[in-house]
């Protein structure tokens, strides 16, 4: 304790240091620009005489406006802020004018008009320079947003006390697999994570530990702490994705209860004759709506809830950074606020932008050296790749953070945020790379932030860590075998094949957040991708959805059987099932019903389907998700999914990615679930929670459980519905004005 104390006490100091010489150096400067402003007599003193005058100076201004700074504004707080406004300039001049007489021998001066201008400057610099020392300060921040919770507190008449049910936080970790959380926490890499779940730190005499070492996960999902270690009060639980396993589908059934129709990342419908990319506004809406008018409810989220990062909106009445919402032109789209409300703080722009630049630099450093070590697998990571990633890794996740804890200081009742810079970096860096390991540190970090952040806001809350899926390594279809899946449909169709490599497009999520944020800074309506647009012609449509590929023939308005697309292309369905690059392929047959095709010429009916032969390692439960793909409307005419590995649990991404997720096979289809052990076990010891559906009904129960007995809606009485409305809008008032 006294360590940390001392620690915390010396990085002040440092900072105190480095901000008085860094306005020291700027009053030297002004002194050089500025006539009428001096730092020297009459006999101009010597470069050293001089700078210990502005050291003098600079201590002199900044101890002022430390400790009489806020005793004006406390006893101006009764003028006009228009006045105010005004007064700030010349009260901050003449605080340094008495700073100037301070100095020894009188060896400063300068005339009100420009003591007006070098305050202003050394204060400017002087903040940007306290905050730039605190980006990588989390206790620093946790104190800020401490004082905007009083302030709020005492504006709203609150005596700072706890009380009402509690609330109920969900982060989604995008993209980090059960089996990489252990191995995080075993290396100590999520410190926050090991102390909910009760595990020691590693030792660091005894090298780095495994998984098994620091979490046993039982049946029931309750993580027991190592032995002799701290008492866990989060429990771990996995869970098994569908067969899509990607975050459109996970997050819209997590989300709205419902992943019915959602074969994949991207599909082609032939009834519309358009191509549905997840992350995508237009599409993401589309999904968002017939997922509600399936279940006939509005999602997760709808009672007094808030959703930040995500796809879907969940039901949600607050809303930042929503992309099926991002269509929607007009004030009514409230999806950008999020950036402008955060980045209105200085204080928050200085701090991320310092971020953003640092971890340009770190990716640039980190692909060229992975370059100069003949690293494999790799994909490239130049071009706006490193900006993309800094996008992911510090703009979104910062913002996200910010909303989420501004929710919390609001008081709202449920929050769904989503964190996406882990699955940003692992595509291009791989799922176990120190690179996305580090990137599982500063998330860590942000959740130590949110659950620290808590313990301000006017209710408990109960903060719940979940994934949407996993991601599986491997070398790409087109890096091991020389040609992309799309060249081999082709080849396989009698169709001329380019010479020149066209390679798919990556499905990362924080690609099209980026893209929408850039044109939502720069108010242009969203254009329709040529993703979107539709088909034509009778040549095949193939779609990359990680490991996951689906194959459609535009021309034919039915879903395609084996038959039929034997007699157009006899050779198609043979070189697609014998390639090794390819695990099974999903057809229909007019004969057997659906088929599942297989190496060496294995076929199984759907029907008769189990989790051996041509889906032998690729997991429990593989039968029953491909049964369940194979009865949605939208399903492809060919489904390919890649080859899988189980004993280096590598698969081979349809797209330019080293670690990917979207079909069956290894890592990728086992997400997480961490709850405090004050909610009820998701599932009993005996069972598995599987599928998206069934954690969304889970998430449902633990509302219900916080909100406790539900108050029958005609017994609420209009006073007090408008009171919670009111006390709800005013605290977003205050909170995007802070």
């Amino acid at each position: 304790m006294f360590k940390g104390r001392w620690r915390t006490t010396g990085g002040s100091l440092l900072r105190v240091i480095v901000v008085w010489a860094v306005s020291t150096l700027t009053m030297l400067a002004l002194a050089g620009i500025l006539p009428d402003f001096k730092l020297q007599s009459d006999n101009q003193d010597s470069i050293t005489r001089t700078a210990i005058t502005a050291a003098w100076g600079a201590g002199a201004f900044g101890l002022l406006s430390a400790l009489v700074w806020p005793l004006l504004v406390r006893a101006l707080l009764l003028v006009p802020a228009l006045v105010l406004g005004l007064l700030v300039f010349f009260l901050n001049g003449s605080l340094l004018l008495i700073a100037l007489w301070l100095i020894p021998n009188g060896r400063g001066a300068a005339n009100p008009e420009t003591a007006v201008v070098v305050a202003a400057v050394m204060s400017a610099v002087a903040s940007a320079t306290s905050t730039g020392l605190a980006v990588g300060d989390d206790d620093a921040y946790r104190r800020r947003l401490s004082r905007l919770a009083d302030r709020r507190r005492r504006r709203s008449g609150e005596d700072g006390g706890r009380g009402g049910p509690p609330g109920t936080v969900f982060l989604q970790l995008d993209g980090v697999g059960h089996e990489v959380l252990l191995d995080a926490v075993a290396a100590g890499v999520m410190p926050h994570v090991a102390d909910w779940l009760g595990v020691l730190p590693p030792d660091p005499d005894g090298g780095r530990g495994t998984a098994d070492d620091a979490v046993r996960v039982p049946p029931g999902g309750l993580a027991d702490s190592a032995p002799g270690g701290p008492r866990p009060t989060h429990r771990l639980t996995p869970w098994r994705t569908d067969w899509s396993s990607q975050t459109g589908a996970s997050q819209l059934g997590i989300l709205h209860g419902s992943n019915h129709d959602v074969p994949a990342f991207r599909w082609y419908e032939k009834d519309t004759g358009r191509i549905m990319v997840s992350n995508r506004p237009a599409s993401a809406a589309e999904l968002q709506r017939r997922a509600i008018a399936r279940t006939g409810d509005g999602g997760l989220l709808t009672l007094d809830g808030a959703s930040r990062g995500n796809l879907f909106s969940g039901g949600a009445d607050q809303l930042a950074l929503v992309l099926s919402i991002a269509a929607r032109r007009g004030r009514a789209n409230r999806s950008r606020a999020g950036y402008f409300a955060y980045f209105s703080d200085p204080a928050n722009a200085v701090r991320t932008v310092v971020s953003f630049v640092a971890d340009v630099g770190r990716e640039i450093g980190e692909s060229t050296r992975a370059r100069i070590r003949g690293d494999r697998p790799r994909v490239g990571r130049g071009g706006l790749y490193p900006f993309i990633r800094a996008f992911a890794t510090v703009v979104e996740r910062d913002v996200v953070v910010a909303a989420v804890i501004g929710d919390m200081l609001a008081g709202r009742t449920a929050v769904y945020a989503d964190l996406v810079a882990y699955d940003e970096v692992a595509h291009h860096s791989g799922p176990h790379s120190r690179d996305a390991e580090r990137v599982l540190a500063r998330l860590d970090r942000s959740v130590g932030l949110i659950a620290r952040a808590a313990e301000h806001a006017p209710r408990t809350y109960r903060i719940v860590l979940l994934s949407d899926h996993g991601q599986s390594p491997g070398e790409t279809f087109e890096s091991a075998y020389g040609l992309t899946l799309r060249d081999l449909v082709r080849a396989g169709c009698g169709l001329p094949v380019s010479r020149r490599a066209e390679r798919t497009k990556s499905g990362a999520e924080a690609r099209e957040a980026a893209r929408h944020a850039v044109l939502g800074a720069l108010h242009r309506p969203e254009p329709e991708s040529a993703d979107e647009q539709p088909a034509h012609g009778s040549d095949p449509v193939v779609l990359a959805s990680g490991n996951l590929a689906l194959i459609s023939f535009p021309d034919v308005p039915e879903r395609m059987s084996r038959e039929q697309i034997d007699r157009r292309h006899p050779a198609l369905l043979r070189t697609l099932a014998s390639h090794p690059g390819i695990g099974f392929l999903l057809v229909r047959s007019e004969e057997h019903g659906s088929v599942v095709l297989g190496p060496g010429g294995a076929e199984v009916p759907v029907d008769a389907l189990d989790d051996s032969g041509p889906l032998a390692g690729m997991g429990p439960g593989a039968a029953d998700a491909v049964r369940r793909t194979d009865s949605f409307p939208h399903v492809a005419d060919i489904m390919v999914n890649s080859m899988y590995d189980p004993a280096t649990g590598r698969v081979h991404a349809f797209e330019e990615q080293i670690g990917s997720h979207g079909g069956l096979g290894g890592e990728q289809s086992r997400a997480f679930l961490l709850s405090p052990l004050v909610l009820s076990a998701p599932v009993p010891d005996s069972g598995e929670l599987v599928g998206a559906e069934r954690v969304h009904e889970v998430l449902r129960r633990w509302l219900r459980e916080g909100v406790g007995p539900q108050v029958p809606l005609g017994t609420v009485s209009v006073p007090v519905a408008k009171a919670r409305s009111d006390e709800a809008r005013t605290a977003d008032e205050e909170r995007d004005s802070a």
